[in-house]
């Protein structure tokens, strides 16, 4: 056996070894990964309330869980969410990113570090500090409001159906807002300086900059973005969860604290089981359906660069 095929068996036999030391790992993942998910389709189909007796029912809990009207609220606050926080919290995070990108601001680290602080904060304390926000006898909002001699729009905020849902979703937005901002400088710094020289030397400042330039560039880390902030209002849960509970009435539900309420609080863990799965199919839907054009609108760009 000559040189180059003993230097390409011994790749092979370190691409097997690779392998072998990943298989239990990836095999443990797909065990905590689809287990769940197979117990939850098996109970999905009894009338069970987690005790030791359950009923088979075929697919009348499937069934009614589309004929909710409770979840059917909860998912539509779910894209509420999802369409208020990619506008809001994508929109803002570029224009930080684009902000602490440029060559004149001072004290990057410091205006990094602040942006990204809400992003270590667990949900119970967003919510506590949000809930002192709204809060009616002596949160900030009606204080500044009555400071400014607007005493007419004190009001419980959280006691309002009608402006809840925009109410638990700024916390979100804050909270996140870091986060993608991270995300999207790490993607800035690839792009080559040299580019946004002759971008500026050939009159693209600012706002043509951005808009021009830096988005074509960063078009993937948009839509891991983008990807990732609907996966994740999707199933928003914690912070709602310490605000409202859901309440009033079900006004802030989403999908997630309907099925725990219903699987923890009521105790149908047979009906809780079938609407997790709904919410896994309606969720991957809803990903992959916006992964479709998102992927065209990135080949297409790509194709227009290549030409």
């Amino acid at each position: 056996m000559n040189g180059g095929g003993r230097m390409s068996h011994g790749l092979k036999l370190v691409k097997h070894k690779i392998y072998l030391y990943l298989l239990p790992g990836v095999l443990w993942y797909a065990v905590i990964l689809f287990v769940p998910i197979l117990l939850a389709l098996y109970y999905g189909f009894f009338d069970w309330n987690g005790g030791v007796n359950k009923t088979f029912i075929g697919i009348k809990n499937f069934v009614d869980v589309i004929q909710d009207k409770i979840f059917i609220k909860s998912l539509l606050n779910n894209i509420y969410l999802v369409a208020v926080c990619l506008i809001f919290q994508i929109g803002l995070a570029f224009i930080f990113a684009t902000f602490l990108g440029s060559r004149h601001v001072k004290f990057k680290g410091f205006h990094r570090t602040m942006c990204y602080f809400p992003s270590v904060l667990s949900a119970v304390i967003v919510g506590f500090i949000w809930n002192l926000i709204y809060n009616y006898e002596y949160g900030l909002l009606n204080a500044v409001l009555k400071m400014v001699g607007l005493e007419s729009k004190v009001q419980p905020w959280l006691n309002n159906p009608k402006i809840i849902m925009l109410l638990v979703a700024i916390p979100i937005i804050w909270q996140f807002i870091g986060y993608y901002m991270v995300i999207m400088l790490s993607g800035m710094s690839s792009i080559d300086p040299q580019v946004l020289e002759m971008a500026e030397i050939d009159g693209a400042v600012g706002w043509k900059k951005a808009l021009y330039i830096t988005v074509p560039l960063i078009k993937n880390t948009l839509i891991v973005c983008i990807t990732l902030c609907i996966a994740g209002n999707m199933k928003a849960f914690d912070i709602i969860y310490a605000m409202t509970s859901g309440g009033p009435g079900y006004s802030s539900s989403v999908m997630a604290m309907y099925a725990y309420n219903t699987s923890f609080t009521s105790y149908k863990m047979g009906y809780g089981s079938a609407m997790s799965i709904v919410i896994l199919i309606v969720s991957l839907i809803f990903i992959l359906g916006t992964q479709v054009p998102l992927n065209r609108l990135a080949g297409g760009k790509n194709e227009d660069e290549k030409k």
